[in-house]
Parts: structure tokens; sequence; C-alpha cells
């Protein structure tokens, strides 16, 4: 049996990256991955331009507040002005660029309107208020990496470069189909001893969150001639196959037979809770991917191996979850030999606390939580609140796929550091705030 890194390790091995491209609109380009390099062919800004409104100025011809100076022109954004003549100032809007010989912008709040002229009340420093030429990007700069994936801030910086298209990798295609005689659809009434089939929108809300593209077989009868048709069709269609369920070692789980049939079985088995069993393969040319029919545990190895091992597929160059060591503001205790990732969220006080259910048929445990904690195998471990976790936590697991929650992990490069030990990055995490009982600002974290 794996441990959770061995097999982490083994999938991302056998991830092989889409190398077919094509060209997008940027307005279109939304979760794909970039193919290639993005080089900026001009400068950003162009050219010194203000920060806001107000009056560009010579410093030279200021030397104390109460300087009166005539407005020799008026620069609105769009608009290029004269060189400054010695003695003025130039009314200047935000965006406007300044004209040559003036070496700062005055902000409109420190100066006062007389007629034709403006009274200076409050000097300014050199250089204060301009936006220099190129002091975001310089013409020659690599603006986005090849494997990047596009999200909205790279859509608006590939726009800002005048880029109309980028060529992006091609989507890739998963097929999903989810087994058991009990599955109904939601819409449906419940006949006794049915459930509905909270999977198949689990995981397909997964996959297409990636950017990829879905291909939904849906429900497979329990039999093995049902299961192998599914399995052929999906591997004619997709690059990638996600099942839920069938894959244990019951008398109805046909789902590891059949590929065992149509292809091969690579790994199977993986020493964590929840999830045990899930299976890794081939089928003709499409990788099969088994994952439990528990709607936790099915939730958890996906967001935990599936989601880097798809990203890699897809060509994506930041493939792994992120995590940071926080405090536990609950009591825990673990007794076995395998690696547990407990359903957590980040409270108020900075700490985490643990979903009181944690049974892999629990799902509104995912719903609640904000990541897992990750308790590594041991025989035996325990904890009081305040303490310190054993491992860490996978921010905003539920969401995983979401810009919101990209950009809610995008704090600076140098705050994390690679952790050999538990395999994942630590991140300190950030002060912020809340409030008191008496509804006063406190800092936290």
């Amino acid at each position: 049996m794996l441990s959770a890194s061995q097999l982490l390790d083994s999938l991302l091995e056998r991830a092989r990256a889409l190398s077919q491209s094509e060209t997008v609109a940027v307005a279109a380009a939304l979760g794909r991955v970039l193919a290639v390099p993005q080089i900026s062919a001009i400068t950003v800004p162009p050219a010194d331009n203000s920060a806001m409104d107000g009056y560009a100025v010579r410093m030279a011809d200021m030397s104390a507040a109460g300087v009166r100076l005539p407005v020799s022109q008026r620069i609105q954004a769009g608009e290029v002005g004269v060189p400054l003549a010695a003695g003025t100032a130039a009314r200047i809007f935000t965006g406007a660029p300044v004209p040559p010989g003036a070496d700062a912008v005055l902000m409109q709040e420190h100066g006062s309107a007389e007629g034709d002229a403006v009274v200076v009340n409050q000097l300014p420093r050199l250089g204060d208020n301009i936006r220099r030429a190129g002091e975001d990007i310089r013409a020659g700069a690599e603006i986005l990496a090849a494997g990047t994936r596009i999200g909205a801030a790279e859509m608006g910086l590939a726009a800002s470069v005048g880029l109309a298209e980028l060529p992006v990798l091609r989507r890739l295609k998963v097929a999903c189909f989810f087994t058991g005689d009990e599955l109904v659809t939601p819409g449906t009434p419940l006949q006794p001893g049915q459930i509905y089939n909270s999977n198949r929108y689990t995981l397909t809300g997964l996959v297409n969150g990636l950017g990829c593209e879905l291909i939904d077989l849906g429900i497979v009868p329990d039999t093995l001639a049902a299961t192998e048709a599914a399995l052929a069709r999906a591997a004619s269609l997709a690059d990638v196959i996600v099942t839920s369920g069938g894959v244990s070692v019951g008398e109805a789980d046909f789902v590891k037979a059949a590929v065992e049939k149509l292809g091969r079985i690579e790994m199977w088995k993986v020493a964590m809770k929840p999830g045990k069993p899930i299976v890794y393969g081939r089928v003709g040319e499409a990788d099969f991917i088994g994952l439990p029919g528990n709607p936790v545990s099915a939730f958890a190895t996906f967001c935990l191996f599936i989601r880097p091992f798809l990203l890699k597929r897809m060509g994506a160059a930041q493939v792994l979850y992120r995590a940071f060591p926080m405090r536990s503001a609950s009591s825990w205790h673990k007794a076995g030999d395998r690696r547990e990732f407990l359903r957590a969220r980040i409270e108020a006080d900075g700490r985490v606390a643990i979903y009181p259910n944690q049974s892999s048929g629990v799902l509104t445990s995912c719903a609640w939580g904000d990541g897992f904690i990750v308790l590594a195998s041991s025989t035996c471990k325990s904890a009081r609140p305040s303490s310190p976790t054993t491992g860490c936590v996978s921010f905003r697991f539920r969401r995983c796929s979401d810009e919101p929650a990209r950009a809610l992990l995008r704090p600076p490069a140098r705050a994390f550091r690679r952790d050999r030990r538990t395999d994942c990055v630590r991140w300190r995490p950030c002060r912020g705030f809340d409030r008191d009982a008496a509804g006063a600002r406190r800092r936290v974290g």
C-alpha cells in the first residue's frame, strides 16, 4: 500500500502534459494554460504620467509654501502637453503624460486655484505623484511564463501590453461515470434503498472548475458488462477517465476488474483516511483514476491527488496545493498508521477548528470547511486546543479551482519555503483584523 506522498509523486511522474495548442481571444482565455511565454513589445506605462489630479510643477520654482504659479497649460489623459515653462504650472489629470521639465505633481488638495494661477499650500517632494515610464513593464520583458493558468489578472496583464490573443494548450478531456444501482439523479423520488448521486455533481464541478472539457457519462449499472462498455467508450473519447465507486473489494465492485480486462492497473490503495481505495491505471491511451464511492473520500482524494495530476496533464507549471502550519482550536486524538486528512475551518482568531464528525459519508464537513488538517501516520497522537497542528492545512479546498480562492493564496513568494519532511509548502500567515466583544477592531494572527 502506497503512502499519500508516494501516491502523489507516482501520479505526477505519470502525468504527461498536453502538447497541442490553439489560439484564443484574451477574453476567452480564462482558466486556460499558456502554451508559450508572452513577451511585451511595449513599455508600460509608455511615458511618465501623473498618479493623480493636480498640477505638474518644477521643484526649482518653489522655495517655500505660498508660492503662486501661473497655469500655462491643461493636460488631460490621452493628451500630450508641451514642455513646462519655468515659473509656471500645468493643470494635469490622472494618467496624463507629465510634460517635459516637470519633476513633481502637486496634489490638487495641496494647492488653491486663484484665477489662472495656483497657490502652493504644501510643497511636494521631488518625483511626487509621478508614475515612471516602464515601472510596470519594460519592452522585451516576459510578462507571462509558459504553463501559467490564465486568471483575471493575467487577462488584464496581457491586454495591458496590447495582446488580443493568447496561445494556449488545448483543453484536457476528462470523462466521468459513476457506478452504483442505489444511485438516483436529483429530482427523482427516492425509493427504499436509494440515495441521490451527489458525487456526480461534486466531481463534475471540480473538473469543470479546473477548465477541463468534461464528458459526463452519468450513472452506470453495477454489472461487469455495463462497466466495461462505459470504460471503453470513455477511453475512446477522453484523455483521462475519472470514476467514483466500484474500486473496492466488494462483490458488486466491477470497475477495477473492468480496467484490468481492458487495460492495466498500476497503483491501488493508499494509506490515508479518508480515501483508502483509489486506483490508477491505463485503458488504451487514457489515464484511468478510480475514486472511492464515499462522498468525502471522493472529494478528498480528488483535491489532494487528482487535481494536481490533472493540472500537470493540462500543462500547468504550478500544480501542488498550498499549505501552512496553524494552531488548533479543537482537541483531537489519532490512532493508527494511516495519514489522516481532517476537514477543518479557519476561525476568526486565526486558529483552525475540526468538524466534529469526520465520517467519510458526512459531506457537510466539506461544505463547512476551509481545508484539511494533515496528521502524519503514527501509532497514537493527540492535541489540545491552541497546540500546533502536526501537519498543514490546505486552504480553501472546497473552492480549490476557483479564481477567488486562487487570489487568497498568493502572498509574496518570499513568504513560502519548501518543507521536505511534510512535502508541502509552508507559509507564515499574514496578520489580519477581528473585532472584540465590544466591537472594537483588534489585530490577530
